[in-house]
């Protein structure tokens, strides 16, 4: 493309993955002081003095503010389709707070992840996942705020019942049902570790797609960083680099996704394995991203 990519795309990074060693703050002026980025994605402070500071940086940015709840899950095993009502709403009440917090600093929604199932309760699961959305859904509306669920492997790492994308077009047309601020969230991380590709995904869930990711996957067994790690591009044995991620965009063209009077935010999600240093796989990063935009076709 010979536009630039800013115009069809808010350019983004996860503040969390992309700085795993640096502190909060640190990295939150590192990429607000790169105009490569015009989005962050940003997750819990740790209190109310690191909360104020936040939001005292961003708002200085210009930066397009997301807010991913999906570690208030990950890390102390919530399951927001815990077949066990006590197990939901704890889940819940944790993304309550993450509505809450998103709006404090700044940001127009949340994103979140589905838990863990099993096949024997799965259809419970589904039910109780619609409950939790719908309720969020709810709160998040009396503040003008969006409610995204990524869409994570099925069987191989975080085993997230949402899930393949027939599934997840499922659910996404089950909540718009009821819910107009309710949207999936798509990673070219996770489609080598659901066995599916950019097109199949991006045509399956076209209707509901409000967020995208980009980042790379290692899928074959006994590999190091296997699963779902986000390793940079170029990893040995990985899934995806340039000619994948040119294929991401091209389809994502095709598909109407091009938007210049409404762009959306299109995130690195990259991280590091062992001691790699931060500076050096963002820098990998964009040069992916570079090289692949300027191959997809005028």
């Amino acid at each position: 493309m010979r536009e630039s990519i800013h115009k069809y795309f808010q350019v983004g990074t996860i503040r969390w993955m992309s700085f795993p060693k640096m502190g909060v703050l640190e990295s939150i002026k590192r990429i607000a002081s790169d105009d490569y980025f015009d989005a962050i994605e940003i997750t819990k402070c740790s209190d109310d003095a690191e909360r104020e500071a936040v939001k005292k940086l961003l708002a200085q940015s210009h930066l397009k503010v997301c807010y991913g709840a999906q570690p208030r899950l990950l890390g102390p095993k919530l399951n927001p389709n815990d077949i066990d009502e006590e197990g939901r709403k704890a889940a819940e009440a944790t993304l309550m707070e993450a509505i809450d917090e998103a709006e404090y600093l700044g940001a127009k929604g949340i994103a979140f992840l589905a838990g863990k199932w099993e096949e024997a309760t799965k259809d419970q699961a589904y039910a109780q996942l619609l409950k939790t959305t719908r309720n969020l859904c709810d709160y998040a509306a009396t503040k003008g705020m969006m409610v995204e669920l990524e869409v994570f492997d099925f069987d191989m790492d975080k085993a997230a019942l949402i899930g393949p994308a027939p599934y997840a077009a499922r659910f996404a047309a089950d909540m718009r049902t009821t819910n107009s601020n309710f949207g999936l969230l798509v990673d070219l991380s996770h489609f080598p570790t659901t066995y599916e590709t950019s097109r199949f995904v991006i045509q399956t869930l076209r209707p509901y797609i409000t967020h995208l990711h980009f980042g790379n996957a290692v899928v074959k067994e006994g590999c190091p960083a296997y699963g779902d790690k986000h390793p940079r591009f170029g990893y040995p044995d990985s899934a995806n680099d340039t000619a994948e991620l040119v294929d991401y965009l091209n389809v994502l063209k095709e598909e109407g996704f091009f938007r210049a009077d409404d762009p959306m935010v299109l995130s690195m999600e990259v991280t590091l394995a062992g001691d790699e240093d931060e500076e050096i796989v963002l820098a990998n990063t964009k040069r992916v991203l570079n090289r692949a935009w300027a191959l997809v076709e005028d």
